[in-house]
């Protein structure tokens, strides 16, 4: 049964998926893939456009540009031979464009790159932030994650130590990044088979990232910044421990009221739909249904990021899920103290919690 929210939407291809090793035409020229991811979030839609290219040496090229990859594992390298046998028409690959550095999204970037010689376009932002988390051999945990999530609350020991120990998890689910790439900002036009595309930039989920839109096909290719079923993650993290994304992911998703009501939206998961405006206000309701049922529980004592988990979700959640909703829980914690509405105090124990201002005590 349709939640109220999915039925203000609309699935132009109702539940049909693509197979295996198969693709479905979206759009003139644009088909959809769907790999399987090995997470809770169990896919992603990954997207074929059809292409030509003037060459260095001034010859047309045909062929195909790829937008997003998936995570580098063997069943997508396996699922990505056999698109490339029956999928492209006997064409190449021209160039990859990733939509932001997370590792489904950048995860076979490098390794696409080198089967076809094509170039990576990405956000500078989010190509220097992979190159850098490539390279982090806490895999965003060790002792300094451990003691982050500790000040905020988390004293599971289990927990702590799964954070202390995880080692090199970017690095095991993203092939080597290539050493160059292609710049792309917001605001910037890129032609993909003699269609304009536009650059929109989106904050709070990830550093820089960028969706696509085709005035002509009057079509966004939004990765992960508008997703019909769930919102993106928005988290802060111990190496930005001050952050505010919250508040930059709200401001990025009311950029895309610009876009026309009837706007075909192809999302990183999920269906393709209609309904964008509408699915714009959804999120934004959901995220200000979290911070009124924050600004109530902080009512009656002071709370911490881990003792707002049980508000914020009404789930059972494992080990891998409980770094994102620490995150998302500070998120919006935060929110709340930019905007002066919390206080932050350490407490006796050491752990940090918000309550209400002093003044409104």
């Amino acid at each position: 049964m349709k939640s109220s929210h999915e039925s203000a939407l609309h699935y132009p291809l109702g539940d049909t998926l693509p197979g295996l090793a198969e693709t479905i035409e979206v759009a003139p020229d644009i088909k959809w893939i769907r790999m399987s991811l090995p997470f809770a979030l169990d896919h992603i839609n990954l997207w074929l456009l059809r292409d030509q290219q003037i060459d260095m040496h001034g010859e047309m090229r045909e062929g195909w540009t790829i937008v997003d990859c998936c995570v580098n594992r063997s069943e997508a390298r396996e699922q990505w031979e056999q698109i490339f046998a029956s999928q492209l028409e006997g064409l190449p690959v021209l160039r990859i464009i990733v939509t932001h550095m997370h590792p489904d999204h950048i995860g076979l970037a490098g390794w696409l790159c080198r089967h076809w010689n094509a170039p990576l376009w990405i956000s500078a932002t989010d190509y220097n932030v992979a190159r850098v988390a490539m390279k982090d051999q806490d895999g965003f945990g060790g002792e300094s994650g451990a003691d982050f999530y500790s000040l905020h609350g988390q004293r599971n020991e289990e927990f702590l130590q799964h954070v202390r120990t995880r080692s090199s998890y970017y690095s095991s689910l993203v092939a080597p990044i290539p050493d160059t790439y292609r710049r792309i900002m917001d605001g910037f036009d890129i032609d993909i088979g003699g269609r304009n595309w536009q650059c929109i930039a989106g904050y709070g989920h990830a550093p820089e990232h960028m969706a696509l839109f085709c005035p002509d096909l009057n079509l966004l290719i939004s990765g992960d910044m508008v997703l019909p079923r769930i919102s993106a993650n928005v988290s802060v993290h111990s190496s930005e421990p001050e952050a505010n994304p919250l508040q930059l992911f709200l401001t990025s998703l009311q950029r895309y009221f610009a876009l026309p009501m009837d706007t075909y939206v192809l999302p990183s998961h999920g269906k393709p739909f209609t309904g964008l405006h509408q699915r714009i206000q959804q999120l934004l309701d959901h995220h200000q249904e979290h911070l009124n049922d924050i600004m109530k529980a902080v009512q009656s004592q002071p709370l911490s990021a881990a003792d707002i988990l049980p508000v914020l979700f009404q789930r059972q959640l494992d080990t891998h899920q409980m770094t994102f909703a620490m995150g998302e829980a500070l998120a919006h914690l935060h929110y709340l103290w930019f905007s002066k509405q919390l206080e932050r105090r350490v407490d006796q124990q050491g752990v940090l919690r918000f309550q209400l201002p002093s003044t409104a005590q």
